[in-house]
């Protein structure tokens, strides 16, 4: 269920630890509120035991003005890109609204059909179904780094 390693198994159970938390935009405390990027933030802090890169004020829906794809690229300095056919549980996945827009949403990977995001028309962090909607749009597959 959780994947191959310990790595990956560590990275599932905290992220399902995190579920029923609420949604609070730039939120990133377990059973107190966080955003989607504050669960990865949290899940990292708690698999390594230090503070994965402060992302900075961010608007909730990503809309800020800037070239690039922010999060794509801060995924890139900390994570190692692999191709989606090889997605498996522990891994972190990246989404897009439409084709070639910037990546605007993370979830974490807990098999190869569901993921936990946080989102704030759940009202908190959830276990979500990797259904075809979801599916097409992811924009990146991302393995947490062994160390």
């Amino acid at each position: 269920m959780a994947g191959d390693s310990p790595l990956a198994e560590a990275i599932v159970a905290e992220a399902l630890a995190w579920v029923g938390t609420p949604y609070r935009h730039q939120g990133c405390r377990k059973g107190v509120g966080c955003d989607c990027l504050g669960l990865v933030r949290g899940v990292w802090q708690a698999v390594y035991g230090r503070e994965l890169e402060h992302p900075g004020v961010y608007a909730a829906d990503w809309s800020e003005g800037g070239e690039g794809d922010r999060l794509a690229s801060a995924a890139r300095r900390h994570f190692r890109e692999k191709d989606m056919a090889d997605l498996a549980a522990g891994d972190l996945l990246l989404f897009r609204w439409r084709p070639h827009w910037p990546a605007r949403h993370v979830g974490i990977a807990v098999g190869t059909d569901g993921f936990v995001h946080a989102y704030e028309g759940a009202a908190a962090v959830v276990r979500s179904p990797l259904v075809p909607q979801w599916r097409r749009r992811i924009a990146a597959v991302f393995a947490f780094p062994d160390s």
